[in-house]
């Protein structure tokens, strides 16, 4: 398969092209998100908590998997579009040699800190009860997260979108399927509660392996997976690490923030620390939509910058700041059209609800200009410049929001936490277009 299309095809076609298989994907797995949730919620709020405080963890190993497949699909891409076949090949087997031995260590070592993490949080026995029964058998699927993410990244950076779009969507679908079935026994399945959420997240996860497989056998990869290059290499594995491990920070750092915030929130009500986990099974609707656009638009900032076209690479970026801009402007009209029904979603508790709907209020006034931040740190993953990346996200996740959450939560209360994101949203947009000019 020729990738020059990236080089020669009209930019707002292209990125549309490359992009709405991800959005649809993304906005799929948005829908599964909320869905899982919602189903886990009609067993008891205690359950939703016990979610809540999985979630960091949980965002932890699919931001390693995740983050490390990002260096692979910079890497690939770039090699292709300076016509370096063989770096290209070596490239995408080494990257899956190494999330391999990624997703190994992660359910070991996950599995084992859980308990401990736990305490931190709830001494509620309940609550991380359940929380420990979902993520006990939830991490057990860590190495197929992290295989089927290494083919997801090199499908896209060939440009097969919409491939990768219909693999990720048989495991979505699946496990919105499963999700009740599981959870609550219907049909032939015994009721297995939380621990049915668990399972049918991960039997979602081995479909899509599955898929991908399948189409690599049909339709071969114009690059190879071959066993002689999977040996460790300092060149290529400098390459993969110089984007991977900073995505992968990027991905992490908001599961140290959320944890941070919990234990801010903890100090006011676990009804807060269960708001903030609604939230942000929300507000994956909305970025992780903008993430679909970002994720079509990483290969062809890679492929356009190793084939030298400059130009291009502006207009890519001009483009997708616009596409992200507008998908922000739809969830702000959501946040404030219809809060108490999507909050309504995940708890019928009037407290909570109310609680809720100001959260959603105040932190999405931030929601459009983030499209600077969140644009401009892909941008810069796609071009292989992982440490200026990195510098947005300690920006949005570390230097200025915990220290203001801190601050406001002391002055105002709890709702000081949720200006705390506003806040940030604005002071990191300036910043992150200031890092992007500076580095490209």
């Amino acid at each position: 398969m020729e990738q020059t299309f990236m080089k020669e095809k009209k930019i707002l076609p292209l990125v549309l092209s490359m992009s709405l298989p991800m959005v649809i994907s993304m906005a799929v797995n948005s829908l599964y998100n909320i869905v899982d949730s919602y189903f886990v919620a009609k067993l008891s709020e205690d359950a939703m908590t016990a979610l809540a405080l999985v979630y960091p963890v949980q965002n932890m190993i699919n931001a390693i998997a995740i983050g490390f497949a990002i260096g692979i699909n910079a890497a690939t891409a770039y090699f292709l579009g300076a016509g370096e076949q063989t770096c290209a090949n070596k490239s995408a087997a080494q990257g899956m040699f190494l999330n391999l031995v990624h997703g190994i260590a992660l359910t070991v070592i996950c599995i084992a800190v859980m308990p401990s993490f736990l305490r931190m949080f709830s001494s509620d026995k309940t609550v991380t009860d359940m929380a420990l029964t979902y993520s006990n058998r939830a991490f057990l699927f860590s190495t197929v997260i992290a295989i089927e993410l290494v083919y997801e990244k090199l499908f896209q950076a060939v440009g097969k979108m919409k491939i990768s779009m219909f693999c990720m969507m048989c495991g979505f679908v699946a496990n919105i399927i499963l999700d009740p079935l599981m959870i609550f026994g219907i049909g032939f399945f015994p009721a297995m509660g939380i621990a049915g959420a668990a399972y049918a997240t991960g039997i979602g996860q081995v479909i899509s392996l599955a898929a991908y497989l399948v189409f690599c056998k049909a339709d071969p990869l114009p690059v190879k997976l071959l066993r002689r290059h999977m040996k460790p290499e300092k060149n290529i594995v400098m390459r993969l690490y110089s984007v991977g491990l900073s995505a992968t920070l990027s991905l992490a750092l908001p599961s140290l923030l959320i944890s941070v915030l919990n234990g801010i929130l903890a100090g006011f009500s676990e009804t807060y620390v269960l708001v903030l986990g609604v939230y942000y099974k929300l507000q994956t609707f909305i970025y992780l939509t903008a993430n679909g656009i970002i994720q079509g638009i990483r290969p062809l900032m890679g492929y356009n910058y190793g084939a030298g076209e400059k130009m291009r690479v502006k207009k890519i970026f001009q483009t997708t700041l616009a596409l992200t801009a507008g998908v922000m402007v739809i969830g702000t009209i959501l946040s404030w059209l219809i809060p108490e029904s999507l909050i309504g979603l995940f708890t019928a508790n009037t407290e909570t609800v109310r609680i809720g709907v100001t959260a959603l209020h105040i932190i999405s006034l931030g929601f459009i200009v983030s499209a600077v931040s969140v644009t401009c740190c892909g941008a810069l993953e796609g071009l292989g410049k992982g440490t200026p990346s990195l510098y947005i996200s300690l920006l949005r996740y570390v230097v200025l929001i915990i220290p203001a959450a801190f601050l406001l939560s002391r002055l105002i209360g709890a709702n000081g936490v949720w200006y705390a994101f506003c806040f940030t949203e604005f002071a990191a947009a300036g910043l992150s277009y200031f890092i992007y000019r500076k580095h490209t």
